[in-house]
């Protein structure tokens, strides 16, 4: 038996409708947003600013790295991936290592080492201690990113979103390598 018809026919845009037109808008506010370039001659941009504290947190936490390698160099092993990420993530910022026109990074073996901004951090004697030091700075950075994405543009707000993630990532491995 077949069904009847409905009794009355709904009023309004259909959820199809709403759907196309919500994500129609989104394109067009994605398109027509302000560039990340469109500091003017006032000053640097808030996305420059972001990018240019996001390079400069990423080389502090570097510094960490290093104080804690040089305290305790039997966890060099260790250490050593999630450092490279941390210098890949100042670089990705614009801090460190500059690119030249070819895209590749200078030759020069300091290039992945900047100049100290900082004394070096204390640390502590013990390694899990030390470990667990790193976890916290590392996800506190990545907290204070994460907070950063509503205020940049699209693409810096995708790259601090994904350094972001790496970050807590790697305050996860660091935490279980403390335990």
């Amino acid at each position: 038996m077949p069904y009847p018809p409905p009794s009355r026919t709904p009023s309004g845009p259909r959820r199809r409708t709403l759907l196309a037109s919500a994500a129609g808008a989104a394109l067009l506010s994605g398109c027509t947003a302000g560039s990340e370039d469109s500091g003017g001659a006032a000053g640097p941009s808030a996305a420059d600013r972001v990018r240019a504290r996001a390079a400069r947190d990423s080389g502090r936490l570097v510094e960490r790295y290093d104080a804690v390698l040089a305290a305790h160099p039997g966890l060099a092993e260790r250490l050593a991936p999630l450092r490279a990420e941390v210098v890949r993530h100042r670089q990705a910022f614009g801090g460190g290592a500059r690119r030249s026109a070819q895209g590749s990074p200078p030759a020069s073996p300091s290039a992945s080492a900047a100049p100290p901004v900082s004394p070096s951090p204390a640390v502590p004697s013990d390694e899990r201690a030390a470990l667990t030091e790193l976890a916290v700075a590392e996800r506190a950075l990545a907290d204070r990113r994460a907070k950063a994405l509503m205020d940049v543009p699209g693409e810096l707000a995708r790259l601090l979103a994904s350094v972001a993630a790496a970050g807590a990532a790697h305050a996860y491995l660091l935490t279980e390598a403390a335990k």
